[in-house]
């Protein structure tokens, strides 16, 4: 069994392989038929319920070693646009030693215009549920947040059947921006009143199209008034002007994510969402009273802001 650092391997491999570019995937895969002993023992965890889960699990850890990697070799290489990100060991001169990305300009959401942007073949089998382990799966390994699903059937519905309407999204995530930091770095945010954690909400349809991009926006827009950052995501558009999705976005700061069905990592953030400097806990607390789910969420939160600590298998479900 090698005693090698995950990072270490990594960078071990693109060195092996100079200025060919490679995905979060495919280095996962490459890992795994390099250093077998190394991982057999946690690919027979019983977490893990197919070997697929396994893959996207180490997918999630090859993309979570973003700065580690770029610290250990300033020869390692990212692409973030288009995505997937990629990696790659370079032989080329460094330019720029303080750029720790290379190509990152972002998708020209202007030359879409009028049209249809569609889902890979196969989108109008799936049903609105399905999408939702396809968009953690994205959000685990590109955005490396750590998701919750949101059962609109575990709200209470005390206030009457349209008590609740818009009001919490289909997915929720946070993003523990210090989990790497170092405990007098923590130490000091908090009493700093810094910003360590981020959390995140998305609206999910399957479509979106000129009668229904209005409603499912402020629906975002409802749904997701409490968290730092909310997007809406669909596997495609149809006959929608950019443009005005492009302005209700700038507007009320809701992003938009095109999911791509047949490999989630490909998927595309077309329009970032506005990132907010405080959460709405007020709204939070409403949610939290009216929803099971969310509650589980925010309580998974809490326990992060007291011990510092994630416990991947709360997540990711």
């Amino acid at each position: 069994m090698s005693s090698l650092s995950q990072p270490i391997k990594i960078v071990n491999f693109l060195k092996q392989h100079p200025d060919t570019r490679f995905t979060a995937r495919e280095i996962a895969k490459a890992l795994l038929a390099l250093y077998p002993d190394d991982y057999s023992a946690k690919r027979n965890n019983a977490r893990f319920s197919s070997e697929e889960d396994f893959v996207r699990q180490l997918v999630a850890e090859v993309g979570s070693c973003k700065h580690a990697l770029l610290k250990l070799d300033t020869a390692v290489k990212l692409q973030d646009q288009p995505r997937p990100r990629r990696y790659w060991y370079s032989t080329e001169p460094l330019i720029d030693p303080d750029n720790d990305t290379q190509n990152t300009t972002p998708p020209d959401v202007s030359a879409l215009a009028l049209g249809c942007i569609h889902a890979p073949a196969g989108a109008g089998a799936l049903s609105e549920h399905d999408l939702y382990p396809l968009l953690i799966e994205f959000l685990k390994i590109e955005l490396n947040l750590y998701c919750l699903r949101i059962d609109e059937k575990r709200s209470s519905n005390k206030r009457g059947p349209q008590g609740n309407h818009w009001l919490h999204p289909d997915i929720v995530a946070i993003q523990p921006l210090d989990l790497q930091w170092s405990e007098l770095v923590r130490t000091c945010a908090k009493h700093a009143a810094g910003q360590n954690v981020k959390l995140w909400s998305f609206e999910v349809k399957k479509q979106l199209n000129g009668s229904n991009l209005r409603s499912s926006f402020f629906q975002a827009v409802s749904n997701s008034s409490w968290a730092h950052e909310g997007y809406l995501v669909a596997t495609e558009l149809v006959n929608v002007e950019m443009d005005e999705l492009s302005m209700l976005s700038a507007l009320h700061g809701i992003g938009f994510i095109l999911l791509n069905i047949k490999n989630p990592e490909k998927s595309t953030v077309l329009l970032p969402a506005r990132s907010k400097a405080e959460a709405d806990w007020q709204t939070i607390n409403r949610i939290v009273q009216e929803n099971k789910d969310f509650s589980h969420f925010i309580d998974l939160v809490a326990t992060y802001y007291q011990a510092g600590r994630i416990h991947a298998e709360n997540w990711n479900k």
